[in-house]
């Protein structure tokens, strides 16, 4: 059994017992256990109560502005204006499912792919990222002929049942079933100078032994930012090994864009862009709608034509007037407001104040590109999942909002909306830097 503290839904999770909670807040706790059961996740010590937000704030009910180093999905800014306005227009015009012709859904497929390599042409909605992984997962299958795939050790790709099978961090009991196969991240500690080799003689290994098993191999399933697993950005470049001995051995690599997707790398709107590969199926996920539930599937029209040929595939939500004209004000705005620049300017100015607190403090690595981040913290005596759980709730305490990830939950997961600006990523850093003193 694991230890439940190293779920990933409950490093920074709510224990129900704590902090003397405000009327209002303990209220709604109360209302939200009884409606929600055992499946309910609420966040931090004393969890929040939020009444509005814009751009990297959430104003919760005690009437505090937290900044918002945590929330991924507004990917271009909380309530921003343009997608506001999308939604609301689209929603008083008409809204149905995508078997009528409607022009925005087409000009969101025509302006998303031309951001992809050019043999990556056609495209898939679906409502959430479980949903594009369960469908890549199957367009895996049909065109490698196999079951088997190897992910990373801590993943977590969704909570679809076959996806979940493909997420290791989701298992509070047990392991995935055999025809899934575990290797560790890209991490130096495990693999030394020479990364890339390291990671894809893993990854090779991986697929011997469940051959070996009678278990043919489908495919290699990474978030490209490697986000659960504790974030592993670099070298630039080190995926490309994995790869071709993935297709070496007649799989297929499916880039999980979710996490690190939509420009929040940096270095272009992808983050398999980093590694100069070019992926056989890419999926997305919460941040195309910035909020808007929609997600897609990204691939070759070959691989889209041999699973339609065995099966149907239709989504009432994803592909209506609704859902596109959402994501196309998102892509609009990620031009419009430079988010991709942003992303790397204010990440080369938070990822240098971090390398300097690192000098002076408990942290053994600072991680990622752009704005995604990860910084993990450890002693002599190993990892040191206090000291995150200490920062989780003390930065909240001072109206930052951040998470955690990593196998043994010691590492700060920083990924804001990709509008924060070098003051926001200063107060994130001086605040770090006075707890942690």
């Amino acid at each position: 059994m694991k230890s439940p503290e190293l779920q990933i839904l409950s490093l920074n999770a709510f224990s129900g017992g704590g902090a003397s909670l405000a009327p209002d807040v303990a209220a709604l706790v109360e209302r939200r256990k009884k409606s929600f059961g055992a499946g309910s996740v609420l966040f931090y010590d004393e969890p929040l109560k939020i009444v509005r937000a814009e751009g990297a704030y959430l104003h919760a009910s005690d009437g505090r502005a937290y900044l918002d180093f945590y929330n991924n999905v507004p990917t271009v800014g909380h309530c921003h204006p343009k997608v506001v306005e999308a939604v609301r227009r689209q929603v008083g015009e008409f809204n149905i499912h995508s078997r009528y012709l409607f022009d925005v859904a087409h000009d969101y497929a025509e302006k998303l792919l031309a951001t992809f390599p050019a043999s990556l042409s056609n495209l898939v909605l679906t409502c959430t990222g479980s949903e594009s992984n369960d469908l890549a997962l199957r367009l895996a299958k049909r065109m490698s002929g196999g079951t088997g795939f190897v992910v990373t050790k801590t993943a977590y790709h969704g909570n679809t049942a076959t996806v979940t099978e493909v997420s290791p961090s989701s298992y509070k009991h047990g392991e995935p079933p055999s025809h899934v196969r575990t290797v560790p991240p890209p991490d130096p500690a495990v693999f030394g100078n020479n990364v890339a080799q390291g990671f894809a003689d893993a990854v090779a290994a991986a697929i011997t032994g469940m051959e070996a098993d009678g278990i043919k191999f489908a495919g290699l399933l990474v978030d490209t930012i490697f986000s659960s697993d504790g974030v592993y950005a670099d070298p630039p470049g080190f995926l490309k090994a994995a790869i071709e001995v993935t297709h070496a051995a007649g799989g297929l690599f499916i880039a999980d864009e979710v996490q690190p997707g939509f420009g929040r790398t940096g270095t272009g709107m992808w983050g398999f862009a980093r590694h100069g590969i070019e992926p056989d199926i890419v999926t997305m996920g919460k941040p195309m709608g910035n909020g808007y539930p929609i997600a897609g599937v990204v691939t070759r029209p070959e691989i889209l034509s041999a699973f339609c040929g065995d099966f149907g595939y239709f989504n009432t939500f994803a592909a209506s007037p609704l859902a596109t004209a959402a994501a196309l004000a998102v892509l609009e705005a990620i031009e419009e407001d430079g988010l991709i620049a942003n992303a790397a300017h204010v990440g080369r100015h938070l990822m240098a104040r971090l390398k300097r607190l690192q000098a002076k403090a408990p942290i053994t690595a600072v991680r990622g590109a752009g704005l995604y981040l990860g910084v993990e913290f450890g002693t002599e005596d190993g990892p040191a999942p206090a000291i995150a759980k200490g920062l989780i709730n003390g930065l909240r305490y001072r109206g930052i909002l951040i998470g955690a990830a990593g196998q043994y939950g010691n590492v700060l997961k920083i990924r804001p909306p990709l509008c924060i600006t070098v003051a926001h990523a200063d107060m994130l850093a001086d605040a770090m830097e006075e707890l942690l003193g």
